[in-house]
């Protein structure tokens, strides 16, 4: 009998250690999976530049472009993917470098990936600029043109936003340009910010 009774213990003790400890692994098993996080222009430019750096100690940017994704929800002024050209005026070279937050179409590798080398002649109307030029983000470029663009995205509130940062003659420091669309090309809509000081410069239509 008293064997009997310490067996039937024995198995209650199992059948309630089973029950405490089982939900834990089930719930350590269904933890969700981080989703990719969208980054400012600066914050992919960050995470780039090392890498330029190492292809050549000169590096400059010459452009700083954003990419949306539709596996990374996007938010004002942050983007799933960036492109960054770079220009090294010692070598007369030039390397694009993307950072993208998931692997995906398009050539886009999921953190840092580098094209290859091209031929870099100083023409055109993009000059390259110093990093220290870049003081504001493209977070805060986009609170300024929605500032001055409150009507449009009102009547146009699902229309995509990209982000361009670049250095020409037009202005006299670099720019960051919000561009409402899926290109330059086809935009009907976009603002120009200083990117070093944060002034709203021109809408254009």
């Amino acid at each position: 009998m008293r064997s009997t009774i310490c067996m039937k213990g024995f198995l209650i003790f199992i059948v309630l250690l089973g029950a405490c400890s089982g939900p834990q692994k089930t719930a350590q098993e269904k933890q969700p999976a981080t989703p990719p996080e969208a980054l400012t222009g600066r914050q992919a430019f960050q995470r780039i530049y090392p890498q330029a750096r190492g292809w050549a100690p000169d590096a400059q940017p010459l452009q700083i472009r954003s990419v949306s994704l539709a596996q990374v929800k996007a938010a004002p002024g942050k983007a799933g993917a960036w492109q960054v050209i770079f220009v090294s005026p010692s070598r007369v070279k030039a390397k694009t470098y993307t950072y993208s937050a998931v692997e995906t179409d398009g050539n886009l590798h999921q953190g840092v990936f580098g094209g290859l080398d091209e031929d870099y002649s100083p023409r055109g109307p993009a000059l390259p600029f110093e990093v220290a030029a870049i003081k504001i983000d493209s977070d805060e470029a986009y609170k300024t043109a929605a500032a001055k663009s409150e009507d449009y995205i009102r009547k146009n509130p699902n229309k995509p936003v990209m982000f361009l940062l670049e250095l020409n003659k037009r202005f006299p420091d670099v720019t960051w340009r919000v561009i409402w669309g899926d290109s330059v090309g086809t935009s009907d809509y976009s603002v120009f910010v200083d990117g070093t000081t944060g002034q709203y410069l021109e809408r254009m239509h």
